[in-house]
């Protein structure tokens, strides 16, 4: 009875587990190796931010008549939120300065508008009898690959053609279409002018409702986001400006017919990187190719490759030099993701949502070297 230690029963280990339970705290993923554990971890976390991901995109676009304005009225202030500090130092008080912001948005988004859309009516039967007289001249270069081509290009005409009587019937006739237009519209500058006079508000906002550091961490990704989508807006807005006037210029200069049209497209092609400037250029040099044949189409080829490579190489990162850098494939993918989501719509608002959430991720890694907005 010596030998035998105190208040173990006869027969168990030394270890004091019985042999028959020693391996019984074992769980079963303890039996993985390490890099199959990691990997399910990993795979858990993806599924989980898919499924999370999936609903907020789904809530997005049932609530499109919320969501859209309040999206559009965020790109609207991020572009013209540099008046407002200019009309505060100039004795302007902050509610007249946001009423005067918002009556330049509306001349200005008005004045563009009816310039487009003159433009394109104006030049789209030229455009379209082109883009046909291109397709024939394909087709008999190209033989029975070129019949595919004119095929596409006369269901093209076909769809514009449908486009604008569907736009020319709803403003006469579609009045729903037309008042969810205008109401969105409203509700967008409503929300434009509350932005702009208590935008400067935020921050305290935010600082009183929650706890201080995650307000702080709350307040830089909401400034980093912000100045994303105001540097995107502005250095797309001029540089579609530009590549619109050399582009109509080279276009008028080589006789070109629907020049101010195709010059609108540029302009409105600009706004969804890669794709647009894509379509748009396309559409000039076959519009060239039918109305100049194949000399004026290849000097239109020229032109909009030399604009698009000054874009790329001096204008791009001169002006859009202090916004958040998105990769190519990154762009490609967030137009391809919005296009599918919302349409034209979706495309337009993808890439400056995009550029905020990467200014938000760029906040949470600790980016020291983000610059700061002024006047805010």
């Amino acid at each position: 009875m010596s030998g035998e230690p105190r208040g173990r029963p006869f027969g168990e280990p030394s270890g004091g587990v019985p042999a028959e339970r020693r391996d019984d705290h074992r769980r079963p993923y303890l039996m993985l190796p390490p890099a199959i554990r990691a990997a399910a971890a990993w795979s858990a976390a993806v599924v989980l931010l898919i499924a999370v991901a999936s609903l907020v995109g789904f809530a997005l676009v049932e609530l499109r008549a919320a969501t859209i304005p309040v999206a559009l009225a965020l790109l609207g202030t991020a572009l013209l939120y540099p008046v407002m500090p200019w009309m505060v130092r100039h004795g302007v008080g902050r509610g007249t300065a946001a009423g005067l912001t918002c009556a330049l948005l509306v001349a200005a988004v008005g004045g563009v508008v009816a310039l487009l859309v003159n433009s394109l009516v104006h030049s789209a039967p030229q455009i379209a009898s082109a883009l046909q007289e291109a397709g024939d001249r394909i087709a008999e270069w190209l033989g029975p690959f070129g019949e595919k081509i004119r095929h596409a290009l006369d269901n093209a005409q076909g769809e514009s053609s449908a486009l604008v009587s569907t736009v020319t019937n709803g403003v006469l006739s579609g009045l729903g279409l037309a008042t969810q237009v205008l109401t969105g519209a409203v509700l967008a500058l409503a929300l434009v002018f509350f932005f702009l006079r208590d935008g400067h508000r935020t921050g305290d906002s935010i600082r009183s409702n929650l706890p201080p550091r995650t307000a702080e961490a709350v307040v830089a990704c909401a400034d980093r986001a912000f100045e994303a989508m105001a540097g995107f807006m502005r250095g797309t807005t001029l540089i579609a400006l530009i590549d619109a006037f050399f582009i109509t210029v080279g276009l008028l200069l080589l006789g070109v017919p629907g020049a101010a049209g195709l010059g609108a497209l540029v302009f409105m092609g600009a706004y969804i990187p890669f794709v647009g400037a894509f379509l748009s250029g396309t559409v000039a040099v076959l519009v060239a190719l039918a109305e100049g044949g194949i000399g004026t189409a290849l000097w239109t080829l020229g032109i909009v490759l030399a604009v698009q490579a000054v874009e790329g190489n001096i204008l791009q990162p001169l002006i859009q030099s202090r916004t958040v850098e998105l990769h190519p494939a990154t762009i490609m993918i967030a137009v391809v993701a919005g296009a599918g989501l919302a349409g034209i719509l979706g495309a337009l608002l993808a890439v400056p949502l995009c550029a905020a959430g990467v200014g938000v991720i760029s906040v949470l890694r600790g980016d020291a070297d983000r610059p700061r907005r002024g006047g805010r």
